[in-house]
């Protein structure tokens, strides 16, 4: 049996974190930011973490 591919789209997105869980990037950072606060901003530039309903998902596609 072949080795599964790695989804390529989702190896840019999300990253492996030592403890097992799956970092993302927060969503509404790419335009609009003039009318967004600083505070908002700068939280929306540390990583996330996937929910548990979605890290069987992800897992597949990073071939883990």
């Amino acid at each position: 049996m072949p080795k599964m591919k790695t989804h390529k789209s989702a190896a840019k997105r999300f990253k492996r974190r030592k403890s097992g869980g799956i970092a993302r990037a927060r969503t509404p950072q790419a335009h609009y930011l003039t009318k967004k606060s600083s505070k908002r901003k700068r939280h929306m530039r540390q990583q996330g973490t996937i929910s548990a309903a979605d890290k069987r998902r992800v897992e597949r596609m990073l071939g883990v």
